[in-house]
């Protein structure tokens, strides 16, 4: 009988990633950091574990989504108090906080529980394209684009 093999913590090994948003579109890129950062992508993955990597997605200004989103996609947030719903549409966000974007993006791919807030805490968004983590020796992640895709 063969017996179910869970890694322990001080096994996993933990590895940095860098990826380049100019270009990309939001959902494509969102999926694949969201599946790295659970470790889906490692034959040592595990539901209930953290076995994923650190992201750092870089160049957000750039990201790119299809159609009308530009100035029809809506992005809500609530201060609690009465009335106090903000919107905003993606155009005016991106010119604001264009971080925000991926990063609810790849948040609402990860688990709704204690080990997604974890998760979410190994993705670094910056709107430029240099990042302070260059001691972490990050490789680079390349997303495929699908070629003629709108």
């Amino acid at each position: 009988m063969t017996k179910t093999h869970v890694p322990s913590l001080d096994t996993i090994d933990r590895r940095w990633y860098v990826v380049d948003a100019s270009g990309q579109r939001l959902g494509r890129l969102a999926t694949e950091v969201a599946m790295v950062l659970r470790g889906k992508n490692k034959p040592t993955y595990t539901p209930h574990l953290d076995t994923g990597d650190f992201v750092v997605v870089v160049n957000a200004d750039k990201i790119d989504v299809t159609g009308k989103k530009r100035s029809q996609k809506v992005y809500r947030r609530h201060s609690g108090r009465p009335g106090g719903m903000k919107e905003e549409t993606f155009e005016k966000l991106q010119g604001r906080l264009p971080e925000r974007i991926v990063e609810q993006a790849v948040r609402g791919m990860l688990p709704k529980n204690s080990l997604g807030r974890k998760l979410f805490t190994k993705l670094k968004v910056y709107a430029g394209s240099d990042h302070p983590h260059g001691a972490q020796q990050p490789e680079t992640l390349t997303i495929q684009t699908i070629p003629g895709g709108n």
